[in-house]
């Protein structure tokens, strides 16, 4: 009964919903152009600004989709990697996962006083990584390379 009623609603869901929104629901799910926003940015997938090596992404931090990231206290939902990155100092950018242990929610962050808001529920976390709720990533910055390892 239960995959009999799974299939109906995979069959049938997608017509009621088209009927129901038009066309215009295509246009607005579309899979390109929101990925270039940034303001604590949110930044797509096409990188030429950063590798991956085993368990390792390696960020160019003097690209322009992480200026954010120029300042201390600047932050950005690198949402290519699943990963909150935050300047601590000129010496230390923490990473953290872009997943809210809480409901399993992301690209919902902001950003005030040491915490991690998630704007799905309100519940918030600190940038401590000893303290945060939040899963912490280890880091290294050498000139302009930000490494982080999972």
């Amino acid at each position: 009964m239960k995959n009999k009623r799974r299939d109906f609603l995979k069959t049938a869901c997608a017509p009621v919903a088209f009927s129901m929104f038009g066309i215009s629901m295509l246009e607005s799910c579309s899979s390109g152009g929101d990925d270039d926003y940034q303001g604590n940015s949110v930044i797509g997938s096409e990188d030429n600004f950063m590798t991956e090596q085993e368990d390792k992404v390696i960020i160019d931090l003097s690209n322009s989709n992480f200026s954010d990231l120029s300042e201390v206290g600047g932050w950005m939902n690198y949402t290519a990697e699943n990963m909150l990155l935050l300047r601590i100092s000129d010496s230390e950018i923490r990473a953290y996962t872009n997943v809210c242990p809480h409901q399993g929610a992301n690209n919902q962050w902001s950003h005030s006083n040491s915490q991690f808001t998630c704007s799905n529920h309100n519940r918030s976390f600190s940038d401590d990584c000893g303290s945060s709720g939040l899963n912490c990533y280890s880091t290294t910055i050498e000139g302009n390379t930000l490494t982080v390892s999972r």
